[in-house]
This record gives structure tokens, C-alpha cells and sequence, in this order.
């Protein structure tokens, strides 16, 4: 009897599919997947010479010398020298180059990350002894606004989101979701998400763009949207830079309002806290911009905010007393153009009465578009005039889901953290229904989330909650709470030492994110510094072939 067909096909396709999955799940030693923090060099591999790089084709250039910024990133704490780095001013530089390095095979060892704005935290921008594309020298395509009925900016991924405000506000648009942070570059946000205040009802970032141009591991420039190209589309977006690096998007735009009601108000009670934020983002008619922050044994919390903000009862704000105490601050904003002024006031004044804050501590501020959401830049210029902004950042982001929420706050602001002088505490929920589930990018599964960052900076030379040895010692302490206790939440900005920790957080995932990786960057040369998969050997490369 014959035997059928279709059974045989499925047959070797499961079989070819397992190997392929085994054959980049291969977990080597711990020390090729993670970098000395403390070395500023890593290991010398088999790369090509300078010359050879040289005569590439370029209407950029390469650097070989004074290149030691491209080892260093916000972050502080990795450390690795790349051998060159590109200075592109087209997309076909950084494709000549990746198709160089790939045509080089596996046993050059060398790899290819692109940086932005260096701003990333745990080296993921670098290459060690491999090539760095300094994406902020990508200025193809210009920038350019579309108006319409679906209006976008096409934009360079090496483009700065601060940039992409100031062009669109000329046409009265501007992006709909935003970073708390807005000199960074679209590649780089794209690449991990983009989650910021406006998440709630918007989604991040990578859910609000039509179109990618994207280039591979391969050296492929592809075009690449929710219906061409799709597995691509969605594989970058959130990607961790796996797959391809971004060199042009097209944002959706939105009406840009010319001012923004900008209130803070604190609660004691946690539980009350989470309630109003989950209450506010639950509603159709809201703020459009949701935040919260917890201040842990903070002096004169209010006396600090009266240079930006006006006090609703002077006197009570004046006697309110917060060291030694846990607070939780409720950060909204409301946009609306001058004409609305009445209708707006009338709005803010309807949702803040359905709130349980304190009431003596409710401030208020009214400013510019621009001025709101580029807030953190001026905080950035103080610290870089005191020498305070170049300083380790050992930042944790944690996305934890509603039903734990309560459990996360008791241990971590309770027990585990005794003041948070060094950062700030950003803690905000968020609707899972306006995010994408067809991109890597892990969240809980539930309804409503909530991001925990914990964004401190450790000073030079500090010890005690000051120093980088004890933020560190605490953001283990975290994560150990919530691997043992609260396996559901998930890490964002991840970074993890072992490939079992990643293939753990991909969970369902892992699969098909490395047959992502097979198809689209087979040799493993792009973004090492994420240290999931280690540059593939030739004896590997040679087996896949033959399997497939």
C-alpha cells in the first residue's frame, strides 16, 4: 500500500523544523554569550584588515581610530571596542557592508550592531571587535510629512524623534505615541517598542507605523509593512535589532494640539493609587497622557514642583510633609488648543473629582506641546552642566500584570527599596487591547499591565543607596523576588546572560523568533551586544545547509 503524501511532507517538515530550532538553541558557555562588564576590550577575533574595509564602495565613510565612544553606551557599565565604524550617508553603505561581512562567512567572527543615539542600557548597542553603524549619519531618505486621511512622516531610522516634533508641528500634526524621552533615534526605539504615556489608549510606538525599510543580516534592503513582507514587518518592530536594522519608517501622524494641562497630585494609599490610574485609562473620555511615580521618603516633594507648578490650595501645600513616608504621584495631561479653554477646565475639573488623591497636593501647570513632551530634556542639560548625566545607569524595566500589581508593591516599595534618591520610580498601567500580538515584544498575559522602571543613576565615586555595587544589589533583589514570587512579570529593555533566560522569556515564542533569525540574519551577525544568539561557526552553518 502506498503510503501518503501529505503524512510524509508534514513528517520531514516537523523534523527539518526541530533541527533547525536545535541547531540555534545550542546553548555554548556563559562566556560566549555575555561580556566582561569590566574590561574595555574584548577578546581579539579573526576579522579582515582596515584596507579591505577601505575599499568598499561607500558614500560614507569608516572609522578606525578614535572609536572609543562606540564603546561606551548610556548604560555605563559594558565595555567593548569595535573594530570600525561606519559612518553611512546612504542606505546602500550599511548593505554593502553587511553584505561583506556575510559573504566573509562565519569564520571571520565579525558582527554588526547599529547604534542611535547611545542610549541603550546593557551594551546592546555594541559590537565588540565587529562593526558599529552610527545611524544618527543616515540621513536618507529627508524627512518628509504626508497629509491625508491616513497622514505619516517618512522618516531616516537614524532620525531623532525630537526632529520628527519640530517638523510635523509645522504641518499641525504630530506622532501619537511618544518615549518620556525624545532624543532618541527611531530606529532604536522601534526596535524595543516605544512606551511612554500615551500607551494606554495609543499603543507604543511600533504600533503606530505603516511601513519599514529594513536590512537584513543578509544584506537585503527590504520593503516591508502589515501586508508585504509581514513576518519581517513584525519581527523588527520590537525585534531587539535581530533581524534587521531600520533605515526608514513611516510614522502615523495625528492633529497636534498647541497646549497641554499639566497636573500631579499624590495619594498614601497604593491600592487607591492603582485604582484612579486603572479608572482613568479604562474611560472613553480621558486624559491623554497617564503616568505615575512612587516617592519613597522624599523631603519637600511639593516645594519642589511650585517652579513649574501652581498649588490649588497654597496654604495646605505649604504644611503638607512627605519624608519618611511612601507616596505615590499621579502625573496627567490634558491637550486642547486656546479656543477650548472653557470646555477643557470644565473636563479636568469633572475627572479630578472622581479621583481619591490628596486633595492639599493637587498642582497644576499649562504649557506648549513642545515644552511637555521634551520635559526631560531639561532635567538632561542640568545634570550635563553638574557632570551628573554621563554616570552609570543600572535602569531596570518591569512589566508586571494587574492581579500582581499589589503583591509587586507591598515587597519591592515596602521591604526591598528604603528611598529611591538616586532616580525616579515610573509605575503606570497599561490597556494591552491597543498593542499588536504579532511582534516579539513579550508582555504579560492580561488585559491591563503595568510598567515599573526604576531608573536610577549612580554617582561617581558614591557609596551606600548612592553606589552602583548597592543599585545593583537591589535590582537583583527585585528581579529574584519577582522570578520566585511573580513569574508572569516580564522584562523590558531586556537583558538576560544565558540563552535558557531568553528562550524562558520568549516562552511560546522562542520558536518561531529563531526561525526568524535563521531566515533573516543566518550567520548571527547582527546586534551581539543583546547576547542571544553567538555568531554562528562555520561546522554550524555547514550542518544547516545540509538539513535544508
Amino acid at each position: 500500500m502506498a503510503s501518503n503524501p501529505s503524512a510524509f511532507l508534514k513528517e520531514n517538515f516537523i523534523f527539518h523544523r526541530i533541527i533547525l530550532v536545535l541547531l540555534l538553541s545550542c546553548t555554548p558557555d556563559s562566556t560566549n554569550l555575555s561580556y566582561d562588564s569590566s574590561s574595555q576590550e574584548s577578546s581579539p577575533l579573526s576579522v579582515p584588515s582596515k584596507p579591505l574595509l577601505r575599499t568598499l564602495p561607500l558614500d560614507g565613510h569608516f572609522n578606525f581610530e578614535d572609536i572609543q565612544y562606540a564603546a561606551k553606551d548610556f548604560g555605563g557599565r559594558y565595555h567593548n571596542l569595535p573594530f570600525a565604524v561606519l559612518h553611512p550617508k546612504s542606505v546602500s553603505d550599511i548593505s554593502s557592508t553587511i553584505k561583506y561581512v556575510f559573504k566573509l562567512g562565519s569564520a571571520s567572527g565579525l558582527t554588526v550592531a547599529a547604534r542611535g543615539h547611545g542610549h541603550s542600557l546593557q551594551g546592546q548597542s555594541q559590537a565588540p571587535n565587529g562593526v558599529v553603524i552610527h545611524m544618527e549619519s543616515l540621513r536618507q531618505p529627508k524627512m518628509r510629512v504626508h497629509n491625508g486621511g491616513s497622514p505619516y512622516v517618512d522618516v531616516s531610522g537614524g532620525e531623532l524623534w525630537i526632529n520628527i516634533l519640530h517638523e510635523t508641528l509645522k504641518y499641525g500634526l504630530a506622532p501619537k505615541s511618544w518615549t518620556d524621552y525624545l532624543h532618541l533615534t527611531v530606529g532604536g526605539t522601534l526596535s524595543n517598542a516605544g512606551i511612554g504615556g500615551q500607551a494606554f489608549r495609543h499603543g507604543p510606538q511600533i504600533d503606530n507605523i505603516y511601513e519599514l525599510e529594513v536590512i537584513t543580516g543578509k544584506g537585503e534592503v527590504i520593503t516591508c509593512s502589515g501586508k508585504q513582507n509581514a513576518d519581517l514587518f513584525h519581527a523588527v518592530l520590537g525585534g531587539l535589532g535581530q533581524f534587521g536594522i531600520i533605515t526608514r519608517a513611516k510614522i502615523s501622524l495625528g492633529p497636534a494640539p498647541e497646549r497641554v494641562k499639566w497636573i500631579r497630585m499624590l495619594y498614601h494609599d497604593f491600592s487607591m493609587f492603582s485604582r484612579d490610574q486603572e479608572h482613568l485609562i479604562s474611560r472613553k473620555i480621558t486624559f491623554d497622557y497617564i503616568e505615575g511615580f512612587v516617592n519613597i521618603n522624599k523631603t519637600g516633594i511639593l516645594h519642589k514642583w511650585r517652579s513649574s507648578f501652581t498649588p490649588s490650595d497654597p496654604l495646605q501645600a505649604s504644611l503638607f510633609k512627605s519624608e519618611g513616608k511612601v507616596l505615590y504621584c499621579l502625573e496627567v495631561a490634558l491637550y486642547f488648543n486656546p479656543h477650548e479653554s472653557n470646555v477643557i477646565s470644565k473636563r479636568v475639573n469633572e475627572l479630578l473629582s472622581e479621583l481619591g488623591y490628596i486633595r492639599s497636593t493637587l498642582v497644576m501647570s499649562e504649557v506648549s506641546l513642545v515644552e511637555f513632551l521634551d520635559r526631560v530634556h531639561l532635567s538632561e542639560m542640568k545634570l550635563r552642566a553638574k557632570g551628573l548625566w554621563d554616570v552609570p545607569h543600572p535602569w531596570l524595566n518591569l512589566l508586571v500584570p494587574k492581579r500582581k500589581i499589589g503583591d509587586f508593591a507591598k515587597e519591592v516599595f515596602g521591604n526591598i527599596l528604603t528611598d529611591n534618591s538616586n532616580g525616579p520610580i515610573l509605575i503606570y498601567p497599561l490597556n494591552k487591547s491597543k498593542w499588536n500580538n504579532k511582534t516579539f515584544l513579550v508582555t504579560p498575559d492580561e488585559d491591563i499591565f503595568y510598567m515599573v522602571a526604576f531608573l536610577p543613576s549612580a554617582m561617581p565615586s558614591a557609596s551606600g543607596t548612592e553606589s552602583l555595587e548597592r543599585i545593583l544589589a537591589q535590582n537583583e533583589r527585585i528581579k529574584s523576588f519577582c522570578s520566585t514570587m511573580l513569574p508572569e512579570v516580564k522584562q523590558y529593555l531586556s537583558h538576560y546572560s544565558t540563552q535558557e533566560e531568553w528562550q524562558s522569556h520568549f516562552g511560546p515564542q522562542w520558536e518561531v523568533f529563531v526561525q526568524r533569525k535563521l531566515e533573516y540574519d543566518p550567520l548571527a551577525i547582527l546586534a551581539p551586544g543583546q547576547r542571544i544568539f553567538p555568531r554562528t561557526s562555520a561546522k554550524r552553518t555547514v550542518a544547516r545547509v545540509q538539513v535544508t
